[in-house]
């Protein structure tokens, strides 16, 4: 037989392999976060016909003489460029600008998907279109440990910030200078035991030397209702404006520091300048930033991180294997998955609010479904050749 009709027929295979990657892409034109495919020939084993031939005295060498057997599918490889935005406005959905992938987790096994439509379930679980649940790291207190194990994302309606007692305040700003003796100042803070139960602390600043005296002192009073006696203390203050007394007390286990007032006159404008503790709130609201931290908005006022979305990266991402519902799987080609955050390592930055578009260019793939038609035509026009080749032969015998 001849050798044209395997040429052919390889040659129509392979591009039948072209049209079907082809019809792929352009079905998944409008797949949030698909990666188009391309189809890579190359030729097979050529039959040698004539050996090559080293020059030698008297003689020059000789080429070698090979038949060609055909054609066949050398790879089909994956596209990984990032798509176009498609802002959606839903704060679940995420997009990755760059290289990346999201962890997802299905029946305990690990995946990637460049997909970002997220949602939550019922149990606050936040999962994938198909219900993975998407990793990362919960917060414990207002803080993300990296370093720690993966999970699932959860972020419940019941989430709350928990109640920190006051330890700490400052106040910043002027005493008037140029007040009589005897002028008192009140400022009231509202502050925090370990449950939030708030109470209000007052400080009280007196001032006790007369206006144009050289220097000016006032004596300050903090009043805590669950203490009996008032914390004390006295600032100084030089000809210059500037305090000359280190400006601190401590009141019922809370650090006032006074050291950031100055003294010159005319201004009142003392104010407190820090605070912390808090009571408890419930998350009323929930924001992601570029690099997946997971911000929650709280009832009592507070912001504070309660997650933050885990990426993952791979030495050779051409190497994962599709498998599926837009997901990708390790492979032993692909390396070990490379998790950590968004923006780091060579990851990509997460944007909110939008999905990745499907990365496939209508333009190419509609020119390489002609290419790949008029391939496929071209072989079957070598079988029909060669079939009228071997009739001719046929028909010697009459």
């Amino acid at each position: 037989m001849l050798r044209t009709l395997f040429s052919g027929i390889s040659g129509m295979r392979a591009h039948q392999t072209m049209l079907d990657v082809t019809g792929n892409n352009i079905a998944n034109v409008n797949t949030s976060g698909f990666k188009a495919s391309q189809t890579q020939f190359t030729d097979t084993l050529s039959q040698m016909l004539t050996q090559t031939g080293a020059p030698a005295t008297g003689r020059g060498g000789t080429n070698p003489a090979q038949v060609g057997l055909g054609v066949q599918v050398s790879a089909i490889t994956t596209n990984f460029s990032t798509g176009a935005r498609q802002t959606t406005g839903r704060a679940t959905d995420m997009m990755i600008n760059g290289d990346g992938f999201f962890v997802v987790e299905n029946g305990g096994q690990q995946y990637y998907t460049r997909a970002g439509a997220f949602d939550f379930d019922a149990n606050g679980n936040l999962v994938s279109a198909d219900g993975s649940y998407v990793m990362g790291w919960g917060a414990q207190n207002g803080v993300v440990n990296t370093n720690g194990v993966l999970a699932p994302l959860q972020l419940p309606t019941t989430t709350l910030s928990g109640a920190r007692a006051t330890t700490s305040m400052s106040f910043d700003g002027n005493l008037p200078a140029d007040a009589e003796a005897g002028t008192v100042l009140d400022r009231d803070v509202e502050v925090y035991d370990t449950l939030g139960n708030a109470r209000v602390v007052t400080l009280t600043f007196t001032k006790s030397t007369d206006a144009g005296s050289t220097g000016q002192n006032w004596t300050v009073s903090a009043q805590d209702p669950n203490l009996a006696n008032p914390a004390t203390t006295t600032l100084t203050f030089d000809t210059n404006g500037a305090l000359t007394t280190p400006g601190a007390l401590n009141v019922n286990g809370i650090d006032i520091n006074l050291g950031q007032i100055s003294g010159f006159a005319e201004i009142n404008s003392l104010a407190i300048a820090q605070k912390n503790g808090q009571q408890a709130g419930t998350l009323q609201s929930f924001a992601i930033s570029n690099d997946g931290t997971i911000m929650g908005a709280f009832s009592n006022g507070v912001k504070e991180q309660i997650g933050r979305i885990a990426t993952a990266n791979f030495d050779n991402p051409s190497g994962l294997e599709k498998v599926g519902g837009s997901l990708f799987n390790a492979s032993v080609n692909s390396g070990e998955a490379q998790i950590g955050v968004a923006g780091d390592g060579g990851r990509g930055t997460l944007v909110g609010g939008a999905l990745e578009m499907s990365n496939v260019d209508l333009s190419q793939e509609f020119t390489n479904l002609i290419v790949a038609q008029r391939g496929f035509q071209a072989n079957s026009r070598i079988i029909t050749t060669s079939d009228e080749v071997l009739q001719e032969l046929v028909n010697l015998k009459r």
